[in-house]
């Protein structure tokens, strides 16, 4: 009899627990049995085991075979477990060192032929087998990925025979890993490519700077899908605590990690017929939404009112919190959702109300059906409602006067203003808590009177006051100035329009 054990790693939400793979080898007629909650690939695992051993050239035991994955209570899925359950079995077994095994993780899943092949989720388990000081082996295609993670020694692998090799000293894995190209610009879009729309831009701006939630009205065709594609242009980079986090849900999801542009912040806009919990995240196993992919980065909401209303109701919590809870009858799934919506929709259901050309024949019944479908509780955690009105055609056709600002410049201010709130507070000013706004949205007598003035006038709630003053904050910082002035108070109240009782 002989009993050998394997590290690895599981899944839950966008964390990677320890998994112990606990191989049994005894005699008996022969079997082959998992135990510890497994779920159907998990299972389906003894097959692809058994063929990648006997196609590698080792012997499979013809004895009784139990394999425990502890802690039992934790729910195991997936192909990840094939690799650490064939070694398992050939260290049970004495056809490799059993000390040797103990001293890596490792995950990957195996094919009949022996051969490794990539697993979802690999990053977290980089990082959090790095913070348990152990080494990692894992499918070569992942090596790139992993990489992400400093301080970690990787082996990368192509095969369970070259896994064993290395294990048992005959030849080592090569750990030379070809890193990702950081930040290589994909499209080349730009504000420049904007004319006109000069009042847009320097929201943009703002909101860039203090990360805080727009929303756009105008007819269609004036630019703000152009306006929304163009915010990731003038964004900060990500710090590497962010861009791991955001990596890591990248990691996990079914869309993958981009590695080359893992420093940037994420832009996703879902179409207006997702599902709550294509935006939330949802499943029986849960996965992340389109506001955890948006993490450190922007969620575009275009055509706002066509999204069912229920959709849309599910943003309030994760705007107010910056997570997400996602609870399923055998286990409870938390993702990060610290995301800048920008939203964009018309004023009728026409779209033309206000246009010059007249061309709206929407009462006013319509138009308040249309607006009411966004509610008042999700419009009071938007920052900043902008107008977007038609550009003249001369402007459009040969641009403005005084040329177009590039992203690039617009950015260096944006950096400026990210940075200074940084020194100041460690975070974004639309992070704030109601303390720190306390603290460094302090504003003189004149100050206060106007914006008690505003509030009582336009019948805003106390969530609008206190966005009103990060905002102002954010104009501030942007003007390079220590204290809110009345101007910056004046210019924060007047972006509060959508809300209004008045």
């Amino acid at each position: 009899m002989s009993l050998a054990i394997v590290y690895s790693r599981g899944r839950s939400g966008i964390a990677a627990p320890l998994v112990t793979v606990e191989v049994h080898v005894s005699n008996g007629l022969p079997a082959l049995n998992i135990v510890g909650l497994p779920e159907t690939a998990v299972k389906e695992s003894k097959d692809r085991v058994r063929g990648a051993i006997i196609n590698s050239h080792f012997e499979f035991p013809m004895q009784r075979i139990t394999i425990n994955l502890a802690p039992a209570d934790l729910p195991k899925e997936g192909g990840r477990f094939d690799l650490p359950i064939a070694l398992g079995i050939l260290a049970a077994s004495g056809q490799i060192p059993v000390q040797a095994v103990v001293d890596y993780e490792c995950v990957g899943e195996l094919s009949l032929g022996g051969e490794l092949r990539p697993i979802n989720g690999v990053l977290p388990v980089a990082l959090q087998t790095r913070d348990a000081e152990r080494q990692l082996i894992l499918p070569f295609d992942n090596a790139t990925e992993a990489s992400l993670v400093k301080r970690i020694q990787l082996y990368p692998a192509r095969s369970l025979l070259e896994v064993c090799a290395h294990i048992s000293g005959q030849r080592c894995i090569e750990t030379e890993i070809k890193k990702a190209e950081f930040n290589e610009d994909v499209e080349k879009i730009d504000f420049s490519d904007v004319h006109g729309q000069f009042h847009v831009k320097r929201s943009f701006e703002i909101a860039a700077a203090g990360s805080h939630n727009l929303i756009m009205l105008g007819p269609p065709g004036t630019g703000k899908s152009m306006l929304a594609a163009r915010l990731p242009t003038i964004l900060p980079e990500l710090t590497e605590q962010q861009a791991q986090q955001t990596a890591a849900i990248a990691s996990i999801s079914d869309s993958g990690l981009d590695a080359k542009k893992w420093l940037q912040p994420p832009f996703r806009a879902p179409h207006h017929t997702a599902s709550a919990a294509a935006l939330v995240g949802g499943g029986s196993n849960p996965k992340p939404g389109e506001i955890s992919l948006a993490h450190h980065g922007a969620l575009f909401l275009d055509e706002l009112p066509e999204f069912d209303r229920k959709v849309l109701e599910v943003l309030r919590e994760p705007l107010e919190t910056g997570h997400i809870t996602i609870s399923r009858a055998n286990r409870q799934a938390e993702f990060p959702a610290n995301f800048q919506l920008i939203a964009a929709m018309n004023p009728c259901p026409c779209g033309y109300l206000g246009d010059a050309s007249g061309r709206c024949r929407c009462t006013s019944e319509q138009v308040a059906r249309y607006r009411a479908k966004i509610s008042g509780p999700l419009l009071d955690r938007i920052d900043m409602h902008l107008e977007v009105p038609r550009v003249p055609l001369d402007v459009l056709r040969k641009g403005s006067e005084q040329g177009e600002e590039s992203s690039a410049v617009i950015r260096q201010r944006v950096c400026a203003a990210r940075e200074k709130a940084m020194q100041r507070c460690g975070k974004a000013n639309a992070n704030l808590s109601a303390a720190e706004v306390k603290q460094f949205c302090a504003l003189s007598e004149q100050g206060h009177q106007i914006l008690e003035q505003a509030m009582e006038r336009f019948g805003l709630s106390h969530r609008a006051y206190h966005r009103i003053l990060k905002l102002a904050r954010t104009i501030a910082d942007l003007a390079g100035q220590d204290c809110i002035e009345i101007s910056h108070l004046s210019e924060a109240i007047n972006y509060r329009k959508l809300d209004r009782h008045q």
